[in-house]
């Protein structure tokens, strides 16, 4: 190729204004033999390689990218698609942001008081809120975590690791105001905890329904990881149905995994789904891993809330037996007129626990207590709770192709 064919060329290329070799290096701008497509600029445009892409609106209906060959589908502007996520992000930290709290956990052994509410806030600024870890009022160190206003009278939501044995507690808004709280009641059991702060009016977010959760939907994760007071990541729901053992070393059924980033700090914040509902408490990670992270689902929360504002704490019975929810095969459901296509899987049976002894084994399906149907591993923790102490239980089962019932006599689990 001769200097004014190049020449030429580089016209071509630019609309008319000739590039110095400085501004393109020596290789060619498409390879050998490669037909030089979608080239042409108007004013307001710019070439990227074979896409044509307007710097300025699209007409209605028309899109902004084209892939340069004729009856290809017109793609929707990156932008846009970006421009929505971010929106429905914005939407949850905006409405659900001022009821996440950083929660101040002191285990001092003087008397000195926390910020008392004021009359009409939530308290005032309160330097001390700030950062992760440090010194309290009391001059001892304090740890931090998160928690979700969940009433306006100042009920809310954490776990019970952030609070255990703390002998005080305040809690943190977004706008710095600082109050005193106390615990209503702990359950180690499922790692949550149900604290008053001591104030009224406040913003608070509603509990939505977990089990309606699908793999790959979109959640948010906020609290205050670190001291980073309302932090907000994102992610997808990666996996349902998991079990944690909490320190009680019961396991906790039904986890939510998660891809929303966690940190130190973000333990019992909330995770929530693109409506803004709780549909999680954020409880765990795993010491480095990345990407992976679990929160307890909406459903427990509720139940273990309602546990506590009746009677104080949770007052539950053990079958002493480990299990999982799953769908029954449905050539068995048609055939053996079970009462729903999902049941409780026993995947362990404490070998002195009262099912063991009653004669469940491994490998059984629950497929109702007292008549009620369970198809989660709630579902029969409810059941069980509604069922007073010392009287035998109805287990309907399923093992392998054969229905059978047996009577089991709760033990209380301990307080």
């Amino acid at each position: 190729m001769d200097d004014k064919t190049v020449m030429d060329r580089k016209v071509a290329l630019t609309g008319g204004e000739e590039l110095s070799d400085s501004d393109h290096p020596s290789p060619p701008l498409f390879p050998p033999g490669r037909r030089e497509t979608n080239c042409a600029r108007s004013a307001g445009e710019r070439s990227t390689g074979p896409f044509s892409i307007s710097a300025s609106p699209p007409a209605r209906g028309e899109g902004v990218v084209s892939g340069g060959r004729g009856g290809d589908a017109v793609a929707p502007a990156d932008a846009e698609l970006l421009d929505a996520y971010s929106r429905a992000v914005i939407h949850v930290v905006e409405h659900v942001g001022p009821a996440v709290v950083n929660i101040r956990v002191g285990h001092a052994t003087s008397h000195h008081p926390l910020p008392s509410p004021l009359p009409k806030g939530r308290g005032e600024q309160n330097d001390h809120s700030r950062g992760g870890r440090g010194n309290n009022n009391y001059g001892e160190p304090h740890g931090a975590g998160s928690g979700v206003v969940i009433a306006p009278d100042g009920y809310l939501l954490t776990n019970h690791h952030v609070v255990q044995g703390a002998a005080h507690l305040s809690v943190t808004f977004t706008d710095g105001a600082a109050v005193a709280a106390e615990v209503v009641g702990s359950d180690a059991p499922t790692d949550l905890a149900v604290l008053r702060a001591h104030s009224s009016g406040l913003p608070y977010a509603a509990l939505g329904d977990s089990a309606r959760l699908r793999a790959g939907q979109l959640v948010i994760a906020m609290g205050n990881p670190l001291g980073f007071e309302s932090s907000v990541s994102t992610g997808v729901v990666s996996a349902l149905g998991r079990s944690l053992r909490s320190q009680t070393g019961r396991l906790i059924e039904n986890i939510i995994q998660h891809a929303a980033p966690l940190n130190p700090g973000n333990s019992g914040g909330p995770l929530l789904d693109s409506r803004g509902a709780v549909v999680g408490i954020n409880t765990a990670i795993i010491a480095r891993a990345q990407g992976i992270g679990f929160a307890i689902p909406a459903r427990t929360a509720q139940w273990v809330l309602s546990q506590i504002l009746a009677h104080g704490r949770v007052r539950r019975g053990t079958l002493g037996i480990g299990g999982r929810d799953r769908p029954v095969e449905r050539r068995l459901v048609r055939a053996l007129d079970l009462p729903a296509e999902r049941a409780v899987e026993v995947m362990s049976a404490e070998p002195h626990g009262p099912a063991y002894r009653a004669g469940v084994r491994t490998g059984d399906f629950i497929l109702a207590l007292n008549g009620q149907a369970v198809q989660y591993v709630d579902d029969l923790h409810r059941g069980l709770s509604e069922s007073p102490f010392g009287e035998p239980v109805r287990l309907e089962l399923l093992r392998r192709t054969r229905r059978m019932v047996l009577e089991v006599v709760p033990e209380e689990m301990g307080v």
